[in-house]
């Protein structure tokens, strides 16, 4: 059974209230029943999904290809979250609404969100999403900078747990991490903007770090792959995929076998909703709608069955997670247990289920501070264990994201981290207090003597079974009176008998001196036994099994020879019963190296032997060595024994002190007699004068270790003068962090207004285009009658050029006769109406002047418009009118013609003279009204009429009644504008007033 490390350095999130889901306006929203996510309350989702989209520099670019690449009734809310200054309104609604049908919003205290819509974070406000309403907070300032982005992405979390969406643009620094972490560790899903094609990295990078991110793509290609994600059964309203007959169960039991296979570890005592959940996401990441076709997929694919164990071990974690359990154990554990503990004693703590050592180094930090307060330092040693690999060597290097600084305050920044860049990393004096650990604790042995265990939120994704067996382990490993520490979805259960609760509400346990038949089943400990739990309330009484482990526990403890277990680095990880008589506590800065701790006498011998065991990979031996302790000698046997079996590449040595002094000392007496009988003086001489080579050498290396002292002193001081410099380092970096911050907000504003600048541009050139395009004259004055601009057509009409602008009306002269512009400009500024004349320049050409006040947007009057429409041709044709009007009312009667003689005109007169009308006329052709022994003359005249002017001529023409007039013709030639003949007009007088 694999070990689970969800919300290690923190609890459980405090239960949301269930409410009902919210309407779309496609249908109704049914009442989903939702899966208990372990012991927590069930957290209620929209009907519909709702992505967190978060950006910050170079984010405009993206969001606006992301919302053009995205269907606009694809029923999905979009919440975006940028990184905005509160010094500039933001247009960034006004720029979106281009790329996207779907309605753009800013967002307002309460508001509820809804499908089809993408709301914007306004200025200087961070968000959280309440019950699918948004929520407005007013950041607090403390001094580090603000995180908007991994403020909603945790409230998604909780909100909307499995059903949350992320996705990550383009930005700088770390903000958007942790929360992507915290909606990964809750089942939801995590897109991040391909680094490659982001215009700034540094977020995207950061988030890929994490490795829980499920797609990095381009912007072009999000969309297309959140749709597909979202008409995924796991996000829909189906609870469960089913097969054919909903054997689910049997293809997840073939899933752990594939796991168990591919990494050693058994998930079978995992809790079964949460496995399912884990699984139907995976199906949903792969588009695969049929656990069966997920089965064979994992057989196809190892590298799937690795990354589904991961999705497994996901952990939302974080620094202090639960402040206030942190304050019971900063007020009231730590104090206690420091101060029960005499000086140069130890504290020993585990962390089980560690993750990536948040929860570690919390608890390092608070007890550093606890013995700051009491001024009562001893050794600590933390050891974090987990079963992901990979979190361990996150842990390990103890670098972080500045993200942190949403849980850490700056005064903890400042004393136990260094800020390097985008990232702080723990300082060695907090990170020698810890050893991290890859370990399963389900088949691990377990860790001893341990004053605290920290086992947060690990007991809500095990199964009854196997919780029975962790609770009696923890038992087991604490020291009398030791503290356990559950997370607050957590309880004891029924092992009432083996705690006693210090905090309820937080789920702080102190051990009971039981004797306990209760302990784990561990294949490395053949002499512990294996639980058997009757569940009875019945007294227990001590099995023989229990009399044999405690026999065996009290021959280790009493009979067998003490030691220590040291690492490849000579370090003590673990005692083996009292060494106090080889080892002491070494003075000055606390150490478990075991050379500095071996007393006088046995430091040498154990120099050489852990060296040469080392070397040549066998037991090395030392006999009867002479050690100093309590103003007497004793003799020991000292072996180094290299741990060879556990086969780890690690070099482990089992350190073992044989005492070998004699039980009684010589008789009174004796010892001077036998002196004087002793036979080899010379051996006698010998061994004096070894001994004083031996303690002239014994000072010499005394001397040596003083000099090293004094070098160390040395060394402390620098140290001191370098944590002087980082102080320093740390304030300019936090003034490099407030200005980076400072220019993201500057290039987000940069870029809006750079796209308003160019909207202004091409609208500017649109009008200048258009007012051009026109010809008609304008010329724009401000109140003081000095020239703002003019357009192209006015330099016809004034003498204007460029460098004219800003010159008064009055100084510049003009074409146009007999006006005084500046007057006239005058009354319409002070009266505010209008006034339009005809006017004419030196050249005969006619305009319309118009002179109008210019009013702003605000209805504020802040200059004069003058325009000059050309009019000369609507002057000419007046004449032309007039003309007109006088031909049509001739009584001549006059005509129009082609050159193949068909009428094209006929006026009044004509009517009259000849009695057809105008429309039968037009119908007609000259020779319809020429008489038979005429025709030839008309058809020659028109065709001479092209080459030359006719002049006048008499002729006859015959009437519709038949009658035969004498007329007198005036033939024109009508040309076009270039000249060429067209028509023939002809006007025709009757003659008949002659004869009369």
């Amino acid at each position: 059974m694999a070990e689970k490390k969800k919300t290690k350095t923190g609890g459980r999130k405090k239960p949301v209230a269930k409410t009902t889901p919210k309407k779309t306006a496609a249908k109704p929203a049914k009442k989903v029943k939702k899966e208990k996510k372990a012991i927590a309350a069930p957290k209620q989702a929209a009907g519909f999904p709702i992505v967190g989209i978060g950006a910050s520099a170079g984010g405009l670019e993206a969001l606006e290809t992301f919302f053009s690449h995205m269907p606009h009734d694809s029923n999905i809310a979009f919440v975006v979250i940028q990184h905005l200054s509160p010094r500039h309104k933001s247009i960034m609604g006004s720029l979106l609404a281009k790329c996207t049908e779907m309605e753009v919003l800013e967002m307002q205290d309460g508001m509820k969100i809804e499908p089809n819509r993408v709301y914007l974070n306004p200025p200087d406000k961070n968000v959280v999403i309440i019950n699918g309403a948004l929520q407005l907070m007013t950041p607090v300032r403390t001094g580090s900078i603000n995180l908007p982005i991994d403020c909603f992405f945790r409230s998604m979390a909780e909100d909307l747990g499995e059903k949350a969406i992320c996705i990550i643009l383009s930005g700088t620094a770390t903000d958007g991490t942790l929360g992507l972490k915290t909606v990964k560790g809750e089942g939801g899903i995590a897109m991040v903007q391909d680094p490659e094609s982001a215009k700034y990295d540094g977020m995207p990078r950061s988030a890929i770090a994490t490795g829980v991110v499920d797609f990095i793509l381009s912007v072009e290609k999000i969309p297309g792959e959140l749709i597909k994600y979202v008409k995924a059964p796991y996000i829909g309203a189906p609870k469960k995929i089913r097969v054919a007959d909903d054997k689910f169960g049997n293809y997840v039991q073939k899933v752990f076998s594939l796991i168990r296979t591919a990494t050693g570890h058994d998930l079978s005592h995992y809790k079964q909703t949460t496995i399912r959940r884990r699984i139907e996401r995976r199906m949903a990441v792969h588009q695969i709608d049929r656990i069966s076709n997920y089965v064979k997929f994992l057989q196809e694919t190892p590298a799937e069955v690795d990354i589904l164990f991961k999705d497994m071990l996901i952990g939302v974690t974080n620094f202090f997670r639960d402040p206030e359990a942190f304050s019971v154990l900063k007020d009231q554990v730590f104090p206690s247990i420091l101060k029960a503990r005499e000086p140069d004693s130890s504290i020993r703590i585990w962390t089980v289920g560690c993750s990536t050592g948040e929860e570690a180094y919390s608890i390092a930090i608070l007890l550093s501070e606890a013995m700051d307060t009491l001024r009562h330092h001893l050794n600590i040693q933390i050891f974090a264990s987990d079963i992901d690999a990979q979190a361990i060597d996150h842990a390990r290097s103890g670098i972080y994201p500045d993200s942190i600084a949403a849980d850490v305050s700056q005064e903890r920044l400042n004393r136990f981290f260094i800020k390097e860049d985008n990232t702080y990393t723990v300082k060695k004096q907090l990170r020698e207090m810890i050893i991290f650990a890859t370990q399963n604790v389900i088949k691990d042995p377990p860790f001893s003597k341990i004053d605290l265990v920290s086992c947060r939120n690990l007991l809500i994704y095990m199964d009854s079974e196997l919780q029975k067996k962790v609770l009696p382990l923890c038992h087991y490993t604490l020291n009398p009176e030791g503290i356990l520490f559950l997370g607050p979805s957590e309880s004891i259960g029924e092992f009432t008998d083996l705690f006693q609760p210090v905090d309820t509400k937080w789920k702080i346990f102190k051990r009971k001196d039981f004797f306990i038949e209760k302990a784990a089943d561990y294949p490395t400990m053949p002499f512990y036994q294996g639980p058997k739990f009757s569940g009875s309330k019945e007294e227990k009484h001590p099995t023989e099994a229990d009399i044999h482990n405690v026999a065996e526990r009290v021959i280790l403890d009493y009979y067998a020879p003490p030691g220590v277990l040291v690492n490849e680095k000579y370090e003590i990880v673990h005692f083996l019963g009292n060494t106090d008589r080889y080892l002491k506590a070494p003075t000055g800065k606390a150490s478990f190296n075991v050379q500095k701790m071996a007393r006088d006498g046995l430091r040498l011998k154990l120099s050489t032997a852990l060296h040469n065991a080392v070397r040549q990979k066998k037991t090395i031996s030392y006999d009867a060595l002479r050690i100093k302790h309590d103003n007497e000698y004793r003799v020991v046997d000292l072996t180094v024994r290299p741990l060879t079996e556990i086969g780890q590449p690690r070099d482990y040595m089992l350190v073992m002190f044989d005492d070998k002094t004699p039980p009684e000392k010589p008789p009174k007496g004796k010892g001077k007699r036998a002196m004087k009988d002793d036979p080899a003086p010379i051996v006698t001489s010998l061994e004096r004068e070894l001994e004083s080579t031996k303690e002239h050498l014994q000072t010499t290396i005394e001397e040596m270790e003083t000099s090293n002292e004094e070098l160390k002193s040395t060394n402390e001081e620098l140290q001191s003068v370098n944590e002087e410099l980082q102080s320093t380092n740390e304030e300019l970096e936090t003034s490099k962090e407030e200005l980076q911050s400072t220019n993201e907000e500057l290039v987000t504003v940069n870029t809006e207004l750079q796209n308003k600048v160019d909207e202004l541009s091409q609208a500017n050139n649109d009008i200048n285009n258009l007012l051009a395009s026109t010809e008609i004259g304008t010329i724009f004055l401000d109140t003081n009658l000095f020239i703002k601009r003019f357009t192209p057509a006015m330099t016809k009409i004034f003498n204007l050029i460029q460098s004219d602008i800003g010159r008064s009306i009055g100084d510049i002269t003009s074409k146009i006769k007999i006006v005084n512009l500046k007057n006239d400009a005058k009354e319409v500024l002070k009266t505010l109406v209008h006034k339009e004349v005809e006017v004419q320049d030196d050249e005969g050409n006619w305009y319309a002047m118009r002179i109008s006040p210019y009013r702003t947007t605000e209805n504020v009057i802040d200059g004069i418009v003058m325009t000059f429409v050309n009019i000369t041709q609507v002057k000419l044709g007046e004449g032309y009118r007039r003309m007109a009007v006088l031909l049509r009312d001739s009584n001549d009667a006059i005509t129009v013609q082609d050159f193949g003689g068909n009428i094209t005109a006929w006026n009044a007169g004509a009517e009259k003279m000849y009695g057809y009308s105008e429309a039968e006329a037009l119908k007609m052709n000259i020779r319809d009204i020429v008489p038979d022994n005429k025709r030839a003359e008309a058809l020659d005249f028109i065709k001479k009429v092209q080459k030359e002017d006719v002049g006048s001529f008499k002729s006859q023409r015959k009437a519709k009644n038949g009658q035969i007039l004498d007329v007198w013709l005036t033939v024109t030639r009508l040309v076009d504008d270039e000249g060429k003949p067209v028509a023939v007009g002809i006007t025709e007088r009757d003659l008949a007033w002659l004869s009369e």
